[in-house]
């Protein structure tokens, strides 16, 4: 039989010479959000098979010049925006553009497959399966699922789509899960999961460097090198539970552990979590960092001693999120206590790389949080762990492999 090594090869020699993939998403970066760096992980994979199209963003021109892979942009309208009538216009405009532009692409570069980069404005996609002579995969990242499941005419449609794509990327097993739970198809289906970017963070791991952004950082809050620092990354939103870790600093603080708690982020919730503070007497204890750009972020996961992400709840909301934050936690060697649910389980591994809780269980938040402030040597252990998981990647190739065979680097 061939083995795996001969069969990447092949690959690589048959596809190095010219682009064959066209990656279309409707987000792109240099614009930040989960999808925008999970799409643009895979197209750095493999520069030399990909072109891009996307909907054009702020900063698009320079960042777009600065690929190794070439990039289309459509435009997209301001006018309109904010406005619902305008979201749903934007929405039809987003499946004319990639439509037309695809298809102008082509016949430039005659790839032989496109990858979607999400459900939504799938019938592009479809459409384009009949006009050219290509194969697509889809890619699902979870509320695109619902979206395409709410309307019986979408869901019929959807679902005919998945059946005549050549495969699904789903970026978790729960989002396998959810697809498997609404949708009937018998289509591939194959879970990557996100990577980290170690070079969006502008700084490698290596222990000199982390050791001046602690300090760095720390220093800006006045918080002492022997203090823990517990930090939670995201937007500020009652749904992310970042009140349960405030509550759990009066808890520990009496207990005489020397505390301090960091928020990244912006939201709507800031005012409640800056007045429950107060009104718990931790405002001292409590650092509101506002929004951080990612090549900032380095310093904060050097900064902190234990991650925290409680997210609340079983809704449709919690199920689109990966939890990248809990492996770029890993890559910086800090364990992370999350919730029990979502996506976040196929990141954090029970007493391997953190702790899982029931975030509507006050006693296992506070155990979890009691253990790792008290228990140095149980955070570098799992943080240890959390190095191992963070540096490892399925390659987005694997699905072009016969016989399932996969590409993990380790």
């Amino acid at each position: 039989m061939e083995n795996i090594s001969r069969i990447r090869a092949t690959i690589r020699d048959k596809t190095a010479s010219y682009p064959d993939i066209l990656v279309i998403s409707r987000s792109f970066q240099p614009k930040e959000g989960g999808i925008e760096e999970y799409i643009y992980n895979r197209c750095l994979q493999d520069p030399e098979r990909v072109i891009v199209l996307a909907a054009s963003c702020s900063g698009d021109k320079l960042f777009d010049r600065a690929q190794k892979f070439p990039v289309y942009r459509w435009p997209i309208s301001q006018l309109w925006r904010g406005s619902f009538l305008g979201s749903i216009l934007q929405a039809f405009l987003n499946t004319v553009w990639s439509c037309l532009f695809a298809i102008k692409v082509y016949f430039r570069y005659h790839y032989r497959y496109i990858e979607w980069g999400h459900g939504y404005h799938f019938l592009s996609v479809l459409v384009l399966s009949y006009l050219l002579p290509i194969r697509f995969f889809i890619y699902l990242h979870g509320k695109d699922i619902f979206e395409a499941s709410r309307n019986p005419i979408l869901r019929s449609l959807f679902e005919f789509t998945l059946r005549r794509a050549e495969g699904i990327v789903c970026n978790s097993s729960l989002t396998r899960d959810e697809l498997i739970t609404h949708f009937q198809v018998e289509t591939p289906t194959h879970v990557i999961n996100p990577a980290v970017r170690v070079e969006k963070f502008g700084v490698s791991a290596h222990q000199g460097d982390l050791d001046d952004l602690r300090v760095r950082v720390r220093s800006g809050y006045n918080i002492p090198e022997t203090a823990v620092v517990i930090l939670s990354v995201g937007r500020l939103v009652k749904r992310k539970g970042f009140d349960r870790v405030i509550e759990n600093l009066t808890l520990l603080l009496t207990l005489g552990m020397d505390v301090h708690y960091i928020l990244c982020g912006q939201g709507s919730d800031e005012s409640a979590l800056r007045n429950l503070a107060d009104r718990l007497r931790v405002q001292k204890r409590v650092h509101f960092a506002g929004y951080v750009p990612e090549g900032e972020l380095a310093g904060y996961y050097a900064a902190c001693d234990i991650l925290a992400m409680l997210s609340l709840g079983n809704n449709k909301a919690s199920i689109g999120g990966f939890g990248i934050v809990c492996l770029e936690a890993g890559y910086f060697g800090k364990p992370v206590i999350a919730s029990r649910l979502g996506s976040v389980v196929d990141t954090v591994q029970h007493e391997e790389n953190g702790i899982l809780v029931n975030p509507n269980s006050g006693y296992e938040v506070f155990h979890a949080f009691k253990r790792l402030c008290q228990d140095q040597k149980l955070r570098e252990q799992l943080g240890r762990k959390g190095k191992q998981l963070a540096k490892r990647k399925t390659l987005h190739r694997s699905i072009y492999i016969p016989d399932g065979y996969s590409c993990l680097l380790t």
